[in-house]
């Protein structure tokens, strides 16, 4: 068994990318297969060598590996000798008309209220007529003549399917400047690589079609290998307003996902089961691989939550033990700080604010109207040391002394000490803050 994943480095990596990569990733390793990764990098206009980089770095940071990689722009030859296979056996024609002669084709058939397929007629050109084309400067780009038959499949998430070739216009598989395009090299890869599975997005069906064509004119079928790999179309991923995630400039990459603060375990877990009756589970890639299975893939298009997610990187946050996350904190960050703020965070960046809590010098606002309690807090303030019992004992004293209690009493201790309204445990943060921080900001919001 033997997947693979071929992003276009034309941009950065999004969440419809990913869960495609995941997708393949989960069910090789499943099986005991191979994950491959292919770069589709034969647009020279728009291939960026630190999108390259960029989606592979993004890969890893999924905790996704693979046992091979390799470039388009590398295999040429490859394509170039495919190409001659086709050309010999009559599968590959030349063409000439330009894009405004094609236009113009299809205006004339719309009139005709015929859908717009393209007519074949350079088909009947003449040796004479394409050697007189060349003499005036023209180069021809190369059409596949598809068989006409329908292209049918056992889909491994929508059940059957079938493109009706006779329906779709001969593809052009090779550009008049002689760059082979993705419909004809990815074929030509897959061939070569022995890709058993192919898991895709489902705007991709009709090209399966057509490419399960050039398969067999290219006589996959060879000897102890299938006609064809087995497909997988997942449902498209689309956004808050049903939008297409990969139509939208720069929609949830995975790079600004990473730099708002979701956690790598997050994002997979969550994608993994997105379109599915599962419940999302915050789970590494190995460990969701053994139970991993397309069959639980709806077919309706799936809605990426943002708000789900947030709620599953809390989850996973509030369960990271400090080993996992020592090397992100505040250097001087101890495990008892971790443990006493993990609980309240959204994402690991927001340790930051609570390391200056604990252990900077904010400045908490007046508190209008406290000062009389505040001081009140301060001539009850125990002596140190201090453990987490300090804040019961002091709050209790406290209750005692001024007559208050609940909200009255909490909330303007914890406006004083922290600057905010909620946040962890004060029985756990007092004792990391120290006494002369505390009195410092109680005297500082009675002002």
């Amino acid at each position: 068994m033997k997947l693979r994943f071929a992003p276009s480095p034309t941009g950065l990596l999004h969440a419809g990318n990913a869960r495609i990569a995941l997708a393949n990733y989960l069910l090789a390793h499943r099986h005991g297969g191979a994950f491959l990764l292919r770069l589709d990098d034969t647009d020279t206009d728009r291939n960026r060598p630190e999108y390259e980089d960029a989606i592979q770095y993004d890969l890893r940071w999924m905790g996704l590996s693979w046992t091979e990689t390799f470039r388009q722009s590398d295999r040429l030859d490859l394509y170039a000798a495919a190409a001659e296979k086709l050309k010999a056996a009559g599968r590959l024609y030349p063409c000439f008309e330009s894009e405004e002669e094609l236009a113009a084709k299809r205006d004339q058939r719309a009139k005709r209220h015929l859908p717009p397929l393209y007519d074949r007629a350079m088909l009947k050109l003449t040796p004479e007529q394409r050697a007189k084309a060349e003499a005036g400067g023209k180069r021809p780009y190369w059409r596949f003549l598809l068989s006409g038959y329908p292209a049918e499949w056992g889909d491994m998430v929508l059940g059957p399917r079938n493109v009706k070739l006779s329906a779709v216009s001969d593809p052009v598989l090779i550009r008049a400047d002689g760059t082979p395009l993705y419909t004809f090299t990815s074929v030509v890869d897959d061939l070569d690589a022995g890709i058993t599975h192919i898991v895709r997005g489902e705007d991709h069906v009709t090209n399966t079609g057509i490419q399960m064509d050039i398969m067999a004119a290219l006589n996959a079928g060879k000897p102890g290998r299938p006609a064809f790999p087995r497909f997988a179309h997942l449902p498209l991923l689309v956004d808050g307003d049903g939008g297409k995630l990969s139509k939208r400039a720069g929609a949830l990459s995975i790079r600004s996902l990473r730099g708002d603060g979701i956690e790598p375990i997050a994002l997979t877990g969550y994608l993994a089961r997105l379109g599915t009756a599962d419940d999302p589970a915050p789970e590494p890639p190995d460990t969701m691989a053994q139970t991993y299975d397309l069959s639980r893939v709806s077919h309706s298009q799936a809605r990426f939550d943002g708000q789900q997610l947030l709620a599953l990187n809390r989850r996973v946050l509030h369960t990271l033990p400090y080993e996992a996350v020592e090397d992100r904190l505040p250097p001087a960050a101890t495990p008892a700080f971790w443990h006493a703020i993990r609980g309240n965070l959204d994402f690991l960046r927001e340790a930051k604010g609570w390391w200056d809590v604990v252990a900077g010098s904010i400045v908490p606002p007046v508190l209008e109207g406290e000062a009389e309690f505040l001081h009140q807090a301060l001539q009850a303030l125990p002596p140190e040391p201090w453990t987490n019992q300090v804040w019961p004992d002091w709050t209790g004293a406290l209750k005692t002394l001024s007559g208050r209690k609940g909200k009255r009493l909490f909330l303007p201790l914890r406006q004083a000490l922290t600057g905010e309204d909620h946040g962890p445990e004060l029985r756990d943060l007092l004792p990391l803050m120290g006494r002369a921080r505390a009195e410092e900001r109680l005297r500082l919001a009675a002002a």
